[in-house]
């Protein structure tokens, strides 16, 4: 969590006066209201304030219509929920490899697609963004479509564009990792009708009953329970009017640390599909061999980790997919469905070479927008000092 003060304990005690925490029917209505105002800051027609990003991952797919018999592409450098997601709507995630911006490679993704291919979920993780042009322009090729996943990049731009408004659907996170947050917490945008209804419909097993249900274009089918809070909402709403700030700050302290890092002799900044877009809360620092990498994060006071270390975000750690656990019996295990055999479901840990080599390279230093200009000299006086060490 980044920035969080007394706004936003006025405006939970705002809620909690009114006694009406439900988001539908009564009271302040903060949920609604944040749902107006982040659809109209991403800039699409429909967004949905839901429990978590992975919720908004899962309702996403099933806006699209995935399900069994369909393979989705995922990349092999992301958190586990964008292939769990997947799987809990029926279908096989797929696994690719990522480029040199830690970002799923759109090479990697054309000899992955299959007969059996419905979707790429491009994830622009800590805050990178992908390159849509070509993930849009393979998508369009071969009649795919694209599922956002922002849960990393709140915010983020690619080519002036925000993340999450330029497939078809889009999903955040506001866990208390991520740049905005109330602690948990997740937004789907879309500008498609359809998807927005399927979406509203299956993250809200009440949604049969609700006022708006007469303006579903979908018959309403049983859905589950994603719903959020009024005071999540309310929250969320002062959260919004923080992000922009935090980014420009974010951003400058990693264009400053970037220049200061030029010509060092032992890493480069890794590259960047938009360094513009980019949010801004990582500098990636890109090692020549995987031996000095690890020498150099040895150093546990800098701030930043290996990206290999990260453990829940590399493909090999995701033990209930690599070992073909899709759901909690076998009857409902996506693996185990009529409709998916013969879909590509074969994982290895040394499956994908190049993510390994990236992964093994590439030491992430975390970033905060809050830092003094003393602080961010000190740091990279620390991160220079240990390069002249190893």
């Amino acid at each position: 969590m980044f920035r969080m003060g007394k706004e936003e304990v006025e405006a939970v005690g705002r809620v909690i006066a009114t006694k009406e925490l439900f988001r539908v029917n009564n009271g302040l209505k903060e949920a609604e209201k944040f749902e107006e105002e982040w659809a109209k800051t991403i800039g699409t027609d429909y967004a949905i304030l839901m429990s978590s990003g992975t919720g908004a991952l899962i309702a996403a797919l099933v806006g699209m219509g995935i399900g069994p018999g369909d393979e989705v592409i995922v990349p092999g450098y992301t958190f586990m929920a964008s292939a769990s997601a997947v799987l809990a709507v029926g279908a096989i995630p797929v696994l690719a490899e990522i480029d040199e911006t830690m970002t799923v490679d759109p090479a990697d993704i054309e000899k992955k697609i299959s007969k059996y291919t419905k979707a790429i979920v491009p994830v622009h993780i800590c805050g990178y963004p992908c390159n849509m042009d070509a993930i849009c322009e393979i998508a369009k090729k071969h009649n795919l479509y694209i599922i956002e996943d922002a849960c990393q990049a709140d915010g983020g731009r690619y080519k002036g564009t925000r993340l999450g408004s330029i497939g078809d659907v889009g999903a955040f996170s506001f866990n208390y990792f991520k740049l905005i947050s109330a602690g948990e917490g997740g937004a789907l945008v879309t500008n498609n009708k359809l998807a927005y209804d399927r979406a509203m419909i299956y993250h809200d097993g009440g949604a049969a009953f609700r006022p708006y249900a007469s303006d579903f274009e979908v018959p309403v089918f049983m859905g589950t329970q994603m719903r959020t809070n009024d005071i999540t909402g309310a929250i969320m709403r002062v959260q919004l009017t923080r992000m922009d700030g935090i980014i420009a700050d974010l951003k400058k302290i990693k264009k400053t640390m970037t220049e200061a890092f030029a010509n060092n002799g032992k890493f480069v900044v890794a590259p960047s599909h938009d360094i513009e877009g980019d949010l801004g809360t990582h500098l990636p620092l890109r090692f020549a061999d995987a031996e000095t990498a690890r020498k150099f994060a040895d150093d546990k006071e800098l701030g930043g980790y290996l990206v290999v270390d990260s453990g829940k975000h590399i493909y090999y750690n995701w033990s209930p997919v690599m070992e073909h656990r899709g759901a909690h019996c076998d009857v409902l295990n996506p693996y185990n469905l009529p409709q998916n055999q013969g879909l590509n479901m074969t994982y290895t840990k040394d499956m994908l070479p190049n993510t390994l080599d990236l992964i093994n390279r590439t030491y992430h230093l975390t970033l905060h927008c809050d830092w003094t200009q003393e602080e961010i000299q000190q740091k990279i006086d620390a991160i220079l000092k240990r390069c002249s060490e190893i």
